[in-house]
């Protein structure tokens, strides 16, 4: 009876380091996310603003004030290590985020075939503010933060979209290499600017 015990304790272990190594996760501390959180910061799978298939998500109702062409913080915290690196997106509406793109090549991992490096943008265009954001191959602790510049426009519900892409990861059926968090924005245009057109 021991020993059939501790196989079980020694296989459940085994489950969740794999679990642990094979999916990573973020939560979306600032500007406050529009879904509804747990500690891991699930539900996150589903393009483009997270959920699950089972669980879309309950909405938090949060919107944030920003005056255009300002600056606005953003702070993530992986709750869980993959390597990989984030994108920012900006849109008018959730219909208009781009595309998750696709790993450049496939490396071998402890769960067979999965991701490898993924594009990025250096000079990024309209709808995309930022990519390559936090790019890492080793683990960290604690939280990210950045600043990013919002362009000058009025936009009542605008969706900022951050996406982890995650190297070496075998996939999942519902977001591929990939992990979403949205936040609505009210972007104030200032005056005394030029509008954005990109937007």
């Amino acid at each position: 009876m021991k020993k059939y015990l501790l196989k079980k304790i020694c296989l459940a272990a085994a489950i969740g380091l794999v679990a642990t190594t094979a999916n990573a996760h973020f939560k979306l501390n600032s500007p406050a996310s529009w879904i509804e959180e747990d500690d891991r910061g699930d539900p996150q799978k589903l393009a483009p603003c997270g959920g699950t298939l089972a669980d879309g998500g309950t909405r938090t109702g949060a919107v944030t004030d920003v005056n255009g062409g300002e600056m606005l913080r953003l702070a993530i915290e992986e709750t869980i290590y993959h390597p990989g690196h984030y994108r920012v997106a900006l849109v008018r509406n959730m219909n208009s985020l781009p595309a998750d793109a696709m790993p450049l090549n496939m490396v071998e991992t402890q769960r067979g075939p999965g991701s490898g490096s993924f594009p990025i943008e250096s000079n990024p265009e309209a709808p995309v503010l930022l990519d390559g954001l936090w790019e890492n191959n080793e683990r960290r602790t604690g939280p990210l933060e950045t600043e990013i510049q919002i362009p000058n426009i009025d936009c009542e519900n605008c969706v900022l979209q951050v996406v982890q892409f995650m190297s070496e990861h075998p996939g999942h059926r519902e977001g591929g290499y990939t992990y979403h968090h949205c936040a609505m924005l009210d972007i104030s245009a200032n005056t005394a600017m030029p509008i954005d057109e990109n937007w």
